[in-house]
């Protein structure tokens, strides 16, 4: 089997490269790798008295992004 250069392939690449072989762990641990480098925006705190709106407001933007990538869903 040949080598395969995860970090040549773009996050899309890499998801789809593990999903067509899911038998390939170095490809998984890859892809989580990734995920978990990255930084995470914190949205609101449970104790936020605007947690409701900051949430519903976040998840608009995420559908709006998809929507102009031309995804499905998010």
């Amino acid at each position: 089997m040949s080598q395969v250069n995860y970090a040549a392939m773009s996050d899309q690449e890499l998801r789809q490269h593990f999903l067509r072989h899911r038998e390939d762990k170095a490809a998984l641990r890859a892809y989580l790798d990734r995920l978990s480098d990255r930084p995470r925006d914190v949205i609101t705190t449970v104790d936020d008295p605007d947690f409701d709106s900051k949430i519903h407001a976040a998840i608009l933007q995420q559908m709006q992004a998809a929507d102009d990538r031309g995804e499905a869903g998010v």
